[in-house]
């Protein structure tokens, strides 16, 4: 499925995966003043989305651990444009694959491994937010924002407060 987003001159736009139903007070206190919502999937239950529906406009696609009638709505991947720039939503980045013929994106958005990334590779920057509600790994709780202005794409990945 392919959205378009319309944004100004810039956008800012907050990332999160991983919730496995748990939303913990400091999404609220990242995600403040974003313009969009992306979730990567493993969201867990409907009522994270609308939780963070009241922080922003939320896209999600479904996770490998989303199951029952709600997660049903939810494509396995997003094609999103904002301010020239094409984002790429899908939960496990295993899974990507492109043809010769898709369009290129300039970002790619994941989760599923639960652990933060954020990488250029060949022009294309890779996020992964990690894991806001059910960290692994000794990894901490984390989100990402990608800030997207003109051309240029700056992104961040921030720990939790649990």
């Amino acid at each position: 499925m392919s959205q378009k987003f319309q944004a100004n001159n810039s956008c800012l736009i907050g990332i999160i995966s991983d919730t496995h139903g748990r939303l913990p007070h400091g999404v609220t206190e990242a995600f403040k003043g974003v313009d969009l919502i992306i979730h990567a999937g493993d969201i867990g239950e409907p009522d994270i989305l609308t939780s963070l529906e009241k922080i922003a406009p939320t896209i999600a696609v479904r996770g490998n651990m989303d199951f029952g009638p709600w997660s049903e709505q939810l494509g396995a991947q997003e094609i999103i444009e904002v301010s020239h720039t094409r984002l790429l939503v899908l939960h496990d980045v295993y899974r990507l694959a492109l043809n010769s013929q898709d369009a290129r994106p300039d970002v790619v958005i994941s989760g599923h491994t639960h652990r933060p990334l954020q990488e250029d590779n060949e022009g294309v920057l890779y996020i992964n937010p990690g894991s806001a509600g059910y960290p692994k790994f000794g990894q901490p709780a984390t989100v990402a924002r990608l800030l997207i202005k003109e051309q240029s794409r700056q992104a961040e990945i921030i720990e939790l407060a649990l």
